[in-house]
Parts: structure tokens; C-alpha cells; sequence
């Protein structure tokens, strides 16, 4: 892959300082009204969570409902909070599955339109909105397994609680996961469920001690505020050996009223028989090495971690994970050349309430040699100019409760061997050049 060498205080001064490249005056036109230029915009990328009994605070179907709201979705576009999709556009690979960020002439509309006073435009252009699918409907499609762990009632006041719940596979043979989704059942479940990492563990097993020091098991998928269902790319698979059960290990928290809080599984399996051709892995990679020290009042304080590959791999996925106080968080991989050589491939900013995961495009995942060290850099405000800050006047360190800090990335992958990595770094080599030649 080709190498694009960066330094880290251009990183840092293009979260800072970057903006989207839109103004009102960009596109601008008298005539843009929401009948027939916003209205598409927002049935498309909107709607389908500002609606009723969605995940939404307010429902965003009709110009009435809109209005009232206009120059505060200027200002979330413009900023590109909204819709939650963080990734950088001004560094690193932006070709992904799961797209959902506005283009730059989308947003340069909203903007134009709210500056020109919000008109509402001719009734006639009204498109009709869409058939979205139910709020309860699985992102997966229907599961071929759906895994229901027993309630938990979580009080209305009280500490951060931990610990695991279980619930049968009731599987009987090998089977391959190609879908996994965890969620909570319901609104009220979503608003105290901190995070749910779920395992295939034994028949026996039983977390007794409590400590961390025990095998987990095998992990399956993790479940944190926003996040979605995982898409494996073709040809990968994740195994559910028989004879286990489920295990999900909560952080649950308290919101100031009684909530009885579940968690369910959902996967889908490739065909009977099917044996992929790779494994898809996801694990917490890069954590930080040190511990967070995070004093009051202070802004944009950097944590590193590092992670080294044993194999050849291909990068499916990244998602990055810190708590209320991360805003931004780097993926630079560090390969084994002589001189070293680095490429940062992916930038987000980061919102607590969205752990996005960014599934590459199958053509642009990156492939890595082994040897290559993944190095996360991430950055944390415990300013007061920090939105989301709850106590900017409190010291911050690591930890797993929801006000202590943490700071790495969940990546997906799958290994390679040497060949596999050589033939398919040589197709892409090729490529290159074939569009270098053709432009």
C-alpha cells in the first residue's frame, strides 16, 4: 500500500481547525424550500430516527415539525454531528459500507435554506415519505438465533453495576456467524445499558471472582450507546461451536427512576455445512499504555496506544472507544520497513452517545504485514468548553464507570497468510496504476 507520511501536530490543527467547506453562500439559491429540497434530505437521512417512538428527542416528518428547529440543524450539519457519522474528511480512506454523513452540497442546502428564512416551498413538491422499517426491527434482518438474557432491574440511584448475565445457545452443531447484532429491548433499557460485550463461554463456567482474571470466553460482539449491527465481510465468519451458552457482561447505570433493563442477541448463521474462508476477530486493540491523567480545566490531552499484529491481516472495521470527555481519536499503523514507515487511515471525532463502527469498503480495507503495530492516538477535553463535560472542575483518570475515561479502538480483522497478503497487495498495486494510466 502506498504510505502517506503525516505529523501529528497537522493532525491535531485539522480536528482543531477544519471545517466542512460550506457556507450559505455555496449553492445558495432564493428559491430552495424545504417541499422540495430539504424535505428529500431528510426523509433519506433523518427520519428514519426522528420519528415516533424512535431513539430521537424529536420527531423531524413534517415542515411543522421542522421549523422550530432549523438553525439548530444548521448548526449540527455544518458541524457534521448530524447524522451521527465522525469520521474526518480531511484524512485518511473514506470509502465505507455504511456511509451516512450528508454530502458537502447537502449541506451547503440546509444551510442556504435556514439562512433564507426556512421557507416552506409549494405543497405540491412534497414528496411522500418513505415506508421506514419498525423501530423494533432488526438491523441484521431476521436472526436465525435470537438470544433473550434475563432482566435486570436497575435502581434509580445507586453505583455503576457490574456483572454477567446468562442464557442458553441451545445450539447443536458448529455454525458460522456472518451478523450479530446486541440491543436493548427498549428505549428505557438503551438509557441505563453502559456497554453489553457478549461471549460463548462453557456449560459451567460461572464468573465467580469477579476480578477480570478469568477467561472470558469467546468474545462475540460488543454493545455500547448508538452502536449497531456488525455486517461481516463475505467470505468471513465467526464460530458458535455447540454446547455453550451466552454470556453478557454488563455496565449498567442509573438515571433517577426504577428501570427494568434487557438485553437480547440476535445473529445470523451461513448455510449449514458452510465452512468461511476466513475468521473475522474484533477485539479492544491499541488500548492506552499509561494511565490517564486528565487534571481539570484542561483541553485536547493526548493518550497513545499501541498494538502489535502477529500475522498478515486485512482491517474490516474501526470503531473508536473512549468515554464523556473523548473527542477525537486516530488510527496510524506502523509497518515493519526499513526505514519505518507510516500511514494514518482512519480519523474520527468522537461522541459518546454514537460508538459508530466504520466498516471499510472491501477494495480500500487495509491490508498489513505482520509486524505491523496499530497505534491509537486519542484526545480527551475536560475543558469547560466541552459540551458533553458533566464536572470540568474534577481530575479525570482511567476507569470503568461511566465518569472515569478509557481510550482504544475496536477492530475487526481478518489474518492473512504471507501469500494471501502478497497477492492481494499485488492486485491493488496493479489497479493503482491501471487508474493512474486511464487518468
Amino acid at each position: 500500500m502506498a504510505n502517506r507520511k503525516f505529523t501529528w501536530i497537522t493532525v491535531l490543527a485539522v480536528a482543531v481547525l477544519a471545517m466542512p467547506a460550506v457556507s450559505a453562500a455555496q449553492g445558495a439559491s432564493d428559491d430552495v424550500t424545504f417541499t422540495k429540497d430539504i424535505a428529500p434530505i431528510m426523509f433519506e437521512s433523518c427520519v428514519i430516527c426522528h420519528r415516533a417512538d424512535e431513539m430521537a428527542p424529536m420527531s423531524l416528518t413534517s415542515y411543522a415539525e421542522v421549523r422550530p428547529w432549523a438553525r439548530s440543524i444548521k448548526n449540527r450539519v455544518v458541524a457534521r454531528e448530524m447524522p451521527p457519522w465522525h469520521i474526518d474528511k480531511n484524512i485518511g480512506i473514506q470509502e465505507f459500507k455504511d456511509d451516512r454523513s450528508l454530502s458537502d452540497a447537502q449541506i451547503s442546502m440546509i444551510a442556504s435554506w435556514v439562512d433564507a428564512g426556512a421557507p416552506q416551498g409549494d405543497l405540491a413538491d412534497m414528496p411522500e415519505m418513505p415506508q421506514y422499517p419498525d423501530h423494533s426491527a432488526w438491523q441484521i434482518g431476521e436472526p436465525d438465533l435470537v438470544v433473550r438474557y434475563p432482566d435486570y432491574l436497575v435502581p434509580a440511584e445507586g453505583p455503576d453495576i457490574f456483572g454477567s448475565l446468562y442464557a442458553p445457545f441451545e445450539t447443536t452443531e458448529d455454525r458460522y456467524i456472518t451478523a450479530i447484532q446486541t440491543r436493548p429491548v427498549d428505549a428505557r433499557s438503551r438509557q441505563v445499558v453502559h456497554h453489553a460485550l457478549s461471549y460463548a463461554v462453557d456449560m459451567d463456567y460461572d464468573d465467580l471472582n469477579g476480578d477480570g482474571t478469568q477467561d472470558q470466553g469467546t468474545f462475540l460482539v460488543e454493545y455500547a450507546s448508538g452502536k449497531g449491527a456488525e455486517q461481516y465481510p463475505p467470505g468471513t465468519g465467526k464460530l458458535l461451536s455447540p454446547g455453550k451458552k451466552a454470556r453478557v457482561s454488563y455496565h449498567l447505570h442509573s438515571v433517577g427512576e426504577d428501570v427494568q433493563a434487557g438485553i437480547e442477541l440476535g445473529m445470523v448463521f451461513a448455510p449449514q455445512g458452510t465452512v468461511p474462508e476466513h475468521i473475522r476477530w474484533s477485539k479492544q486493540l491499541a488500548r492506552h499504555n499509561t494511565d490517564l491523567d486528565l487534571p481539570a480545566g484542561d483541553a485536547w490531552v493526548r493518550q497513545d496506544g499501541y498494538e502489535r499484529l502477529n500475522s498478515a491481516a486485512k482491517l474490516t472495521a474501526f470503531q473508536p472507544h473512549m468515554h464523556i470527555l473523548g473527542v477525537y481519536q486516530c488510527l496510524e499503523l506502523i509497518y515493519p520497513t526499513t526505514p519505518v514507515t507510516n500511514e494514518i487511515v482512519s480519523c474520527a471525532n468522537f461522541d459518546y452517545n454514537w460508538h459508530l463502527v466504520y466498516n471499510y469498503e472491501d477494495d480500500v480495507a487495509p491490508i498489513v504485514p505482520a509486524g505491523t503495530i496499530l497505534h491509537t492516538v486519542s484526545y480527551f477535553d475536560n475543558s469547560q468548553g466541552h459540551r458533553g463535560n458533566p464536572d470540568p472542575s474534577n481530575w479525570t483518570g482511567n476507569g470503568s464507570r461511566t465518569i472515569d475515561e478509557m481510550g482504544f479502538a475496536w477492530i475487526g480483522w481478518y489474518d492473512l497468510t504471507d501469500e494471501e497478503y502478497a497477492e492481494e497487495l499485488a492486485a491493488r498495486q496493479a489497479k493503482a496504476e491501471a487508474t493512474s494510466d486511464n487518468n
